[in-house]
């Protein structure tokens, strides 16, 4: 929480970051993939409800596309440069993300292979977008 706090406040020079946090429905004890689906489906839902029309959504997924920190730097510039500046990173819960919500994501991202704690994930994106908004303004990135 306090590494959040610490990029929320870096990135305020750059940009307003808003960040909410659903809870995770339940997973009943020894759930069959059917179950897991059904609160896929659930969590998916509850996340829709909270999409503006007008946002551009990138989903977190395994199975998304794999950037670089100057790729990811060159794809936020160019929403930039399209006039898509409300953004929203969609973090799935520990089941990942359900069908609906891949479907109305504009871009897939993954932050790799490795499999990260869910409570690290915000923080590895802040960080990220931060040294993003450094690299796109040539500006020296301070750890």
């Amino acid at each position: 929480e306090a590494g959040i706090a610490e990029y929320r406040k870096r990135l305020g020079p750059y940009a307003r970051v808003e960040l909410l946090s659903l809870p995770d429905e339940p997973i009943p004890e020894g759930a069959s993939p059917a179950q897991e689906e059904q609160v896929k489906v659930r969590e998916g839902e509850r996340l829709l409800r909270h999409l503006d029309d007008g946002t551009y959504v990138v989903a977190l997924d395994l199975r998304g596309k794999n950037l670089s920190s100057e790729e990811f730097a060159a794809f936020l510039a160019e929403r930039e440069l399209r006039g898509q500046s409300n953004l929203t990173f969609v973090i799935g819960g520990s089941l990942g993300l359900s069908p609906a919500v891949l479907r109305r994501a504009d871009f897939s991202l993954s932050l790799g292979r490795m499999t990260f704690p869910h409570q690290m994930v915000p923080l590895i994106l802040l960080e990220q977008i931060y040294r993003a908004y450094k690299i796109n303004r040539g500006e020296r990135y301070h750890k």
